[in-house]
C-alpha cells in the first residue's frame, strides 16, 4: 500500500494500526489529497469482500444494511444484505447522506451486527469502515453527530504531499495507475488472525492508569474543551496502542506507543469551546499537549519508554 500511496507515511501507518485493531477509520480531508485512494487502497490490500457505498442525500437507510423482501413462493420475508455485509465497507463523502442514514450505521460500527424488523444478523469478521469526508465544504452535507463521530477509533488528515511525493503522483496519475490494481496483500483470514493477535498484546496496569489519566485530563480544561473523552475513548486508545506494538513485534504496550496514537484516537472525540476553535487551536493538538503533560508511568520512565 505504501508503494501505491504517495505522501506521507505516518498516514498509511495509522491507517494499518487502525485495520489491525479492527477498528474504524475516518479520513477528514480537503478535497484532491488522496483521501479516496488512500481508502481503496487499504480495501483492496485484503483479499476478503469490500464494498464501496457513496454517500448521497437520497440515500436511505435500506440501501446501506439492507431490506426484508417478501417472496411470493416460500410465502415468507427473505433478507437481502446491504453493503454493510463485507470485510471492508469504504464510504465515500459519509457527511452527504441525510442523518436518518448516517444512523444506520451505528450498530453496525459498535456491535457489527444489523438489526431489521426486530431480527439481527453478524456481518463477516473481520469488519472495517473506512470513511471519507470533506470538512471545508459545507453545501449539500450533514455533520456528523458526536455519537456517529465516536464510532470511529481514529480520525485522521491526510495533508499536502512533499515536492517529490507529488511528482511521482502525476507520473503515476498519467501511466493510469489505480488503487483496484494493487495485488492484495493478505486475507481476511489473516487479517482477523492478526486482530486477534493484537488483542493478546500485554497492557501493563501502570500503563492503564497512563491511559485513564490522560482521558480524564482531557475533561479538566473547560477553557479549552467543553466536552471531554468518554470511556469508549480510552478502551479504543487501548485496543490502538495494542495494534500498534503487535505491528512493531512487541508482546507489550509502551506509553510510547499510547501518545504517538493520542491526536488520532482522542482527537475527534473532544468538544472544544468555539472560542478556542476562534483562536486557531486544533483538538488533535490540544489532546497532544494533554498527553505530553501527564507523567509516564515510573517502571517505563526508568527503562526511557
Amino acid at each position: 500500500m505504501t508503494g501505491f500511496f504517495k505522501g506521507n507515511p505516518a498516514v498509511v501507518e495509522r491507517a494499518l494500526t487502525c485495520m489491525y485493531a479492527e477498528g474504524h477509520l475516518l479520513l477528514d480531508d480537503v478535497p484532491g489529497v488522496g483521501k479516496t485512494s488512500l481508502a481503496k487502497a487499504i480495501a483492496h490490500s485484503v483479499s476478503g469482500v469490500v464494498r464501496r457505498v457513496q454517500f448521497t442525500a437520497d440515500l436511505l437507510p435500506s440501501d446501506v444494511t439492507g431490506v426484508r423482501i417478501w417472496d411470493a413462493g416460500a410465502r415468507t420475508f427473505e433478507f437481502h444484505q446491504g453493503p454493510v455485509f463485507a470485510n471492508v465497507v469504504l464510504i465515500d463523502e459519509i457527511n452527504r447522506a441525510s442523518p436518518k442514514t448516517q444512523s444506520a450505521l451505528l450498530e453496525v460500527m459498535e456491535e457489527r451486527r444489523v438489526t431489521v424488523d426486530s431480527v439481527s444478523y453478524p456481518v463477516p469478521r473481520p469488519f472495517m469502515v473506512v470513511a471519507t469526508q470533506n470538512p471545508v465544504e459545507h453545501g449539500g452535507t450533514y455533520e456528523l453527530p458526536e455519537a456517529q463521530i465516536d464510532r470511529f477509533m481514529m480520525r485522521s488528515t491526510v495533508g499536502y504531499p512533499d515536492h517529490a511525493a507529488e511528482v511521482e503522483i502525476l507520473s503515476a496519475g498519467t501511466r493510469g495507475a489505480e488503487p483496484e490494481d494493487l495485488a492484495p496483500a493478505l486475507t481476511a483470514e489473516d487479517l482477523l488472525r492478526m486482530t486477534q493477535i493484537a488483542r493478546g498484546v500485554h497492557i501493563a496496569a501502570e500503563v492503564f492508569d497512563y491511559i485513564v489519566m490522560i482521558v480524564a485530563d482531557t475533561r479538566r480544561h473547560p477553557d479549552q474543551i467543553r466536552l471531554g473523552v468518554s470511556p469508549r475513548g480510552g478502551l479504543a486508545l487501548a485496543r490502538a496502542a495494542q495494534a500498534r506494538a503487535a505491528s512493531a513485534g512487541r508482546p507489550f504496550v509502551t506509553p510510547d506507543d499510547v501518545k504517538a496514537l493520542v491526536p488520532a484516537v482522542l482527537g475527534h472525540r473532544v468538544i472544544m469551546r468555539p472560542e478556542a476553535a476562534l483562536d486557531g487551536l486544533a483538538s488533535a493538538d490540544v489532546v497532544a499537549r494533554i498527553a505530553a503533560s501527564v507523567r509516564v508511568p515510573a517502571p517505563f520512565a526508568a527503562h526511557g519508554r
